[in-house]
């Protein structure tokens, strides 16, 4: 590995570990999570956190955008939310007599959706374009997004009143879904010592911006692939589609958003190229939420997690040079 690349992929290294650190002010013991929300950042995709509320969801969101010295913005989703309140709208200035843009709650680098299956689907449903195109059409007037852009949305279990479960293709955009979980003994007695009195939020400094974080992402965009590596991610994908408990496999979209988030595993392990491991560790946040159990799976009460890393068992290992 050359001088040059090895000074990109320190710089990698660097941004991760002091938005771990600063995010790690606010969030106890969830050092995995947060290896997941910097990865699906430096892989420029978007995250979905579900879980059960009061656990830290909105919360992991906002230390990731004061980490980031760049444009955020909250979008409290309801079921009287509009999607012109997520695009924008063309409004008429009678000074100039004519009609101006008023950007919605999408125009921001990081856009916070809180508890986004509140909404209803025509609203959910605005958030499409912007999320896979990065940038949003009113009134025929096209609007580009900027850069870096990610949305990291919550929700909570479809089994909550007053949920609207989240259509295929909208699960689809985003490159991986997590849980927070419940926090251990240690870390939640820990939350009530520094927690109790100040808002966590408050104190944390931004620890990079957003034209440093591009630099990364292109940085990770650079990462080799081999090409055993990505008959193996294929297999991967493949076998999904074949196991008969399962009603809809992962699409090629998800194949492409794996491999996107498996090079900056390996860029913010301080590799310049991708290993299977990459691959296996990184399965189930990318494509779980992708997968649709059958009916009769569901009935058995069988889950998509155990279906993953039982596909995941029966694919090949790639060894070796071809």
């Amino acid at each position: 590995m050359d001088v040059d690349r090895e000074r990109e992929l320190a710089d990698v290294l660097d941004l991760a570990q002091a938005v771990r650190q600063a995010m790690g002010q606010v969030i106890e013991g969830k050092p995995e999570v947060l290896d997941l929300v910097i990865t699906a950042l430096l892989a420029e995709g978007h995250l979905l956190i579900e879980d059960v509320p009061g656990v830290g969801k909105t919360m992991l969101a906002k230390s990731l955008a004061k980490a980031i010295d760049c444009s955020a913005r909250r979008v409290q989703f309801t079921p009287d939310l509009l999607p012109s309140d997520i695009t924008g709208v063309s409004v008429y200035n009678q000074l100039t007599t004519d009609f101006e843009f008023k950007p919605g709650g999408v125009f921001a680098n990081l856009v916070i959706g809180d508890e986004i299956n509140r909404a209803s689907p025509k609203t959910q449903s605005a958030l499409l374009e912007a999320m896979e195109e990065r940038r949003v059409s009113v009134d025929g007037t096209t609007h580009s997004l900027p850069r870096p852009f990610m949305v990291i949305a919550t929700q909570n279990p479809i089994e909550m009143e007053g949920t609207y479960p989240l259509p295929e293709a909208q699960r689809d955009r985003f490159l991986m879904r997590i849980a927070m979980g419940y926090p251990s003994a240690e870390a939640e007695v820990a939350m009530l010592e520094h927690h109790g009195e100040v808002d966590p939020i408050d104190p944390l400094q931004p620890v990079t911006d957003a034209a440093a974080v591009m630099r990364c992402v292109a940085i990770v965009r650079r990462v080799f692939v081999h090409p055993a590596v990505k008959d193996y991610l294929v297999a991967i994908l493949h076998r999904t589609r074949t196991l008969t408990d399962v009603r809809l496999g992962a699409s090629p979209r998800a194949g492409l958003q794996l491999m996107r988030a498996a090079k900056a595993r390996a860029a913010m392990a301080g590799r310049g190229y991708v290993i299977p491991d990459d691959i296996t560790d990184l399965a189930g946040p990318a494509l779980a939420h992708r997968v649709l159990l059958s009916t009769q799976a569901q009935l058995a009460g069988r889950s998509v997690t155990d279906l993953l890393t039982a596909a995941v068992r029966e694919v090949a290992i790639p060894t070796g040079r071809r």
